[in-house]
């Protein structure tokens, strides 16, 4: 018999499992809909005039199924910015650091362009993404870094469920104050921009702060045991990021999947160095140059996304098995094997179960 089974967040939302799956790729989105989770789709790295046709093709691909939107919008950004013009305040010692790598590894140029090559986070892009988020069937939408008070409102006036990713019960405090429906308690084990909170310690906080409200625990949580613990600490379901990057639904670069498949939990750490913000990533050699002696400090966002933006997506373009990087949390012990969502799923599933049945065994 199954056990692991729907929540109130689950009923609320559609989804047949509480495992609810965060990616920047569609693909993942469709599959992990398809196999009875939520996924949610990261549109902060996409062009504005991107996102309507790339709302309007996944869609297509889900006929009907639920699914939700994650934007990232941190404050103190310009209202409005050309990246070349954000480059112009770099300092110079940054630029010749930078210019010092490239040689030092023999980084190329890219030749496509990206979001990295030319955006920088700005107040214009966010209200540009927000209205397209908006105007399309997702179920959910999510903040990340962030939260406006705006958005909060026109997207449940919209009929659209909010959640808050927070990483202290100060965060919670003001998501829950605006209105949100739910927390994503998100702990600094979690890839990507995080807190300094572990994931076992902010949980049953931000629980007891909703008082009611569903809250999701996020950050290192890579096997159904983790999704069950999840559960017990009273959460209604448990949000994961990093495991996807090793589906071939994700098309993750072969050589950061190698690395990710050979990483541990101790071969991520917390950085400036991605973004200007704290983020979560595995290792390489770039990553590690920016924290040798004699390393200038890195930039406030968005001036170093500006400074190395280019260099980031040149190693993805290359596959640059040296220097490649991606956000990626302490869950990454999980990654042992290239696979697919619907494996991961049922994975995921049987795992949480046997995890119930010791449990239950255990307290005989």
């Amino acid at each position: 018999m199954t056990r692991l089974a729907v929540t109130a967040i689950c009923r609320d939302l559609g989804a047949h499992f509480p495992i609810f799956g965060f990616s920047h790729e569609p693909d993942v989105v469709v599959a992990l809909a398809e196999a009875g989770g939520f996924g949610v789709l990261g549109l902060a790295r996409e062009m504005p005039h991107e996102i309507p046709q790339i709302i309007e093709r996944i869609e297509a691909r889900l006929a009907g199924k639920p699914y939700g939107i994650d934007l990232m919008l941190p404050a103190n950004v310009p209202r409005a910015a050309d990246i070349d013009d954000v480059r112009t305040q770099i300092p110079p010692e940054h630029r010749a650091f930078v210019e010092g790598l490239r040689v030092r590894f023999g980084l190329r140029e890219p030749t496509r362009p990206s979001f990295f090559t030319t955006q920088v986070r700005t107040e214009a892009l966010f209200d540009a993404q927000i209205e397209a988020v908006l105007a399309s069937n997702a179920r959910a939408v999510a903040t990340a870094i962030g939260i406006r008070p705006d958005l909060i409102a026109r997207a449940r006036a919209a009929g659209k469920y909010t959640l808050s990713l927070v990483g202290t019960t100060r965060h919670a405090h003001k998501a829950l104050e605006l209105g949100v429906d739910a927390l994503v308690a998100q702990g600094c084990d979690a890839g990507g921009h995080t807190g300094t909170i572990g994931t076992f310690s902010l949980v049953p906080q931000i629980v007891a702060l909703a008082r009611g409200k569903p809250v999701l625990a996020a950050g290192g949580i890579g096997t159904g045991a983790q999704i069950a613990a999840s559960l017990a600490m009273g959460a209604q379901g448990a949000w994961l990021g990093t495991l996807w990057l090793a589906a071939a639904e994700n098309h993750t670069p072969p050589a950061l999947l190698e690395r990710l498949i050979h990483a541990q939990s101790g071969d991520t750490l917390i950085t400036r160095a991605h973004s200007g913000k704290p983020c979560r990533v595995v290792r390489s050699a770039w990553i590690d140059a920016w924290h040798e002696a004699g390393a200038p400090g890195p930039l406030p966002l968005p001036l170093q996304q500006a400074l190395t933006g280019a260099d980031f997506s040149a190693m993805h373009e290359y596959d640059d098995a040296n220097l490649i990087y991606e956000a990626a949390g302490q869950s990454v012990f999980a990654i042992t094997r290239p696979t697919t969502v619907a494996a991961q799923m049922a994975t995921l599933i049987e795992e949480a179960n046997a995890a119930f049945d010791a449990l239950q065994r255990a307290l005989n």
